[in-house]
């Protein structure tokens, strides 16, 4: 039986950053984080790469600890699975990286965002289900601000638990991003 992991994974070395900025790194974070547990062979197909490749990734991940062996296979295949159920970088890492890598870290960390608006136009153009899109801005004190992250947190962990192989037929991935930014004052 796997380990139970903890809530979450909280990076605070600004030298994580560089590592986890690949976007195969990026891809598998999300696939992982989402709740998978897969070999490197499957994993190589979502990101494109060569078995080898992935694993020399998987490997890299798992040197700042984001990611570990499975505990729960048989040992023929080498599963993969996150260390905890989310991932956070904390905003310690990212003064201690300097502005330019902090940047660099989060245009990246956000790689799949772009793609995401694609898809999100096509599907408005052909009138398909479409995901949400909401906007505004809100006057909170820090404490508040914890407590709004907080929440935003609970209703990840509300629906979280479903894999590939464990979701209803009729259930679709959507990617959700969750960004509370600094507003021009």
């Amino acid at each position: 039986m796997a380990k139970k992991r903890p809530d979450e994974l909280r990076i605070t070395d600004p030298r994580a950053l560089r590592a986890l900025a690949h976007p195969a790194r990026q891809r598998l974070i999300t696939e992982l984080f989402s709740g998978e547990v897969l070999t490197a062979t499957e994993a190589a197909s979502l990101v494109d790469l060569t078995p080898s490749a992935t694993s020399y990734h998987l490997r890299a991940l798992e040197k700042w600890g984001v990611v570990e062996r499975d505990s729960s296979s048989d040992g023929r295949e080498r599963p993969w699975r996150s260390t905890a159920t989310t991932i956070s970088i904390l905003p310690e890492a990212h003064r201690a990286a300097g502005r330019d890598l902090s940047r660099s870290s989060l245009a990246k960390w956000f790689v799949g965002l772009d793609a995401g608006l694609d898809r999100l136009a096509e599907s408005l153009e052909t009138g398909d289900e479409v995901g949400m899109t909401s906007r505004g801005r809100l006057w909170v004190t820090d404490a508040e601000l914890e407590v709004l992250k907080e929440q935003l947190h609970a209703v990840f962990r509300a629906h979280r638990g479903r894999t590939r192989r464990e979701h209803p037929a009729d259930a679709r991935p959507w990617d959700v991003y969750a960004l509370v930014l600094p507003a021009e004052k």
